[in-house]
């Protein structure tokens, strides 16, 4: 199970802190991701974390204003964000798939068909 929060309305230059909380599954063997989805755009990738080895991937439109980070203890997953623009509008959802020993992930991150796990989705809305 993967529980989003931490969305709401934030001025451009803003930021906001996206949390996941995961249950029911093995976190060390897990790919968590962060997707989003616009009004009338296609869901995309915007950031995963590899819990096996700590290989964070990040899409080119937030790379440098989004940071993914974890928190073991916790089983959560964090989406930092930083200078917040009006297109980084959108739903913003958790995804987790389990990774076997030898997979490779590399740019298969963003393909939201490879992931099994989905959360309900939290709305980020950039406005001024």
């Amino acid at each position: 199970q993967l529980v989003e929060s931490g969305g709401g309305l934030v001025q451009p230059g803003g930021s906001l802190t996206l949390s996941c909380v995961t249950s029911g599954f093995s976190w060390d063997w897990y790919a968590i991701a962060w997707f989003r989805q616009a009004p009338g755009k296609e869901r995309e990738g915007v950031s995963c974390v590899d819990n096996r080895n700590s290989d964070t991937y990040y899409a080119d439109s937030v790379k440098g204003r989004f940071t993914i980070s974890r928190d073991n203890a916790k089983n959560t997953v964090y989406l930092q964000m930083n200078d917040l623009k009006l297109e980084d509008t959108a739903v913003y959802y958790c995804a987790a798939e389990r990774m076997g020993p030898g997979t490779t992930w590399g740019p298969r991150w963003a393909g939201q068909y490879e992931y099994d796990e989905w959360g309900q989705g939290t709305q980020v809305n950039v406005s001024s």
